[in-house]
């Protein structure tokens, strides 16, 4: 069974965007070991500087180095791959193939990811090129991953 880890920067606020990950949550532990993990974002004034931002983006990528450790890595950033949902599920089934026994989606703060980060992780994936509220992103997130997981093991949910 493959561990699977979801990082995103902060925790969500509004309750029923955690009742829908919960719920994702509980379906798939059926086909994996599920750890989520919310690394504080860095606190940024009203208006930014680039440096600012870039300074923050850094510190938040330290810490989601350390959660993410020996696993393979997914961040989720505009400028990765679009998949379909049976995409996905392919890419998490040759994984799990290769021997792979530990994957981290690895979600941003509002201002996204370090560069240097990306460049580290293994993919990126990109939900839509439409732009979405992190909190939605991570509901769609969880979905997907869930719906992956149940292409691969021949489930009802994927029509």
């Amino acid at each position: 069974m493959m561990n699977v880890n979801f990082i995103a920067m902060g925790k969500l606020k509004e309750s029923y965007f955690r009742e829908a990950c919960a719920e994702y949550q509980k379906r798939m532990s059926a086909f994996a070991r599920l750890s989520v993990k919310e690394p504080p974002p860095e606190n940024l004034p009203q208006n930014p500087s680039a440096a600012q931002i870039e300074k923050a983006l850094e510190k938040e990528a330290e810490l989601i180095r350390e959660q993410a450790k020996g696993s393979f890595k997914i961040a989720l950033c505009v400028e990765g791959r679009e998949l379909s949902s049976e995409q996905l599920a392919q890419k998490l089934g040759e994984l799990g193939t290769r021997g792979v026994s530990s994957v981290s989606f690895i979600v941003g703060s509002s201002f996204g990811l370090a560069e240097s980060l990306k460049r580290e992780c293994d993919f990126k994936l990109s939900m839509s090129p439409m732009t979405f509220p992190h909190s939605l992103a991570r509901v769609m997130l969880f979905e997907q991953v869930y719906r992956a997981f149940s292409i691969i093991n021949n489930s009802k949910y994927h029509k």
